[in-house]
């Protein structure tokens, strides 16, 4: 079975989107007689996958470097090699419908009568300017219902994200709900002895709550919200895993420390190390890091939308609103009286890392969409 996979970047990206399609690529590539062939563009090196074939696209990117938008521009160039892989692709599947390469594989296989997947990752995102986020409102409510319809088939990670773009519960474009796996091997929870020799060696000091961010730095992340919560709770450790231009280091606060780089075991470890991940982003279907850091035992308080993301989601973890009238005064109450019940958060961390474990994995949902693909095919037959 050959797949043409099109991302907007490769996992070194280290955006939520194209790290899932990497570790969805490597298991279905594994021990699946399938052969993939991933473009993506050239802002980052491809990774070395057995079974995938990885061709960057000469790129332009400049709406990410000014206005912290990821949305990188492909030459024109890359348009023949793109039409022949797809032509020469039993299935085509897209990781978001807005980007630019989504849209030209799409157009190409509709008119060389290609199988065409979708997994919509991202839904509504209120960006500070008014013009892009009705922009991307418009997209969404025309283009992006549209392109979903008629996909032959479409996974959402989300009910939110599956509910914008399906508001009816329409069949037409077979819409499932696959959440995304996660690495069990390497995202999992230590003893409390462990656990504390951990904190010890981050210089995490004992008996201060330690507060963790995880993803880029970027607007619809939260990040202009952590800022001024960093200074109203200035008692507790403020961890920032990530990069990006709304960088924490510049806010030049003594509770604040700035990990870049990191991931998979060592990112795990500060998962492990936190008392609680503060993820208050926006316009997201379910982000990685809250599954990372469920399975490795830590709790999370996430905006309301990203807690109802799954079935009984909202019952193992925190949320709050992230209206911007209403956000400030909302989490700072929650994270105070959290950070004045300790046993509280203790409490959670064996629940949230059996839910994780009961729930999640990278072969469960490339079984889940190995199903997809073969209805697919043979309804095409």
């Amino acid at each position: 079975m050959r797949i043409l996979l099109v991302t907007h970047f490769f996992p070194a990206h280290r955006g939520g989107i194209e790290i899932v399609a990497g570790h969805l690529a490597e298991a279905l590539a594994r021990d699946r007689a399938t052969a993939i062939t991933w473009f993506a563009s050239d802002c980052d090196p491809a990774p070395a996958l057995g079974g995938v074939d990885c061709l960057p696209v000469r790129t332009w990117n400049p709406l990410e470097r000014r206005f912290h938008m990821p949305y990188p521009i492909w030459s024109p160039l890359r348009l023949i090699p793109l039409w022949n892989a797809v032509r020469e692709a039993d299935l085509v599947y897209l990781h978001d419908y807005i980007y630019v390469g989504s849209l030209a594989a799409f157009s190409m296989a509709k008119i060389l009568r290609k199988p065409i997947l979708i997994t919509q990752h991202v839904g509504a995102v209120p960006f500070r300017s008014r013009l892009m986020s009705r922009m991307l409102t418009v997209a969404n409510l025309t283009l992006g219902r549209t392109m979903l319809k008629y996909a032959d088939a479409a996974a959402f990670v989300s009910n939110t994200v599956r509910t914008l773009f399906l508001p009816d519960g329409s069949a037409g474009c077979r819409g499932r709900l696959i959440p995304n796996g996660l690495d069990l091997s390497t995202f999992s929870p230590i003893a409390d002895a462990a656990r504390a020799q951990l904190r010890a060696r981050l210089d995490i000091p004992a008996g201060r709550p330690c507060l963790l961010f995880v993803g880029r730095f970027v607007e619809k992340k939260g990040l202009a919200l952590l800022e001024k919560l960093t200074a109203l709770l200035p008692d507790a450790t403020w961890i920032f895993a990530g990069k990006g231009e709304m960088d924490p280091e510049r806010w030049a606060r003594g509770n604040v420390r700035v990990f870049r780089d990191r991931a998979g075991a060592s990112l795990a470890e500060l998962y492990r190390a936190a008392d609680l991940l503060v993820l208050p982003s926006t316009g997201e279907g379910f982000p990685l890091v809250v599954q990372e850091s469920m399975a490795c035992g830590t709790p999370a308080i996430v905006g309301r939308d990203t807690a109802s993301a799954l079935p009984g989601l909202d019952q193992v973890l925190f949320s709050e609103t992230v209206d911007a009238d209403h956000a400030l005064p909302a989490w700072h109450r929650h994270l105070t009286a959290l950070l004045a019940d300790p046993q509280r958060l203790t409490g959670r961390r064996r629940e949230v890392a059996d839910w994780a474990a009961m729930h999640w994995s990278w072969e469960r949902c490339a079984d889940a969409y190995c199903e997809v693909i073969r209805e697919v095919l043979e309804r095409r037959r």
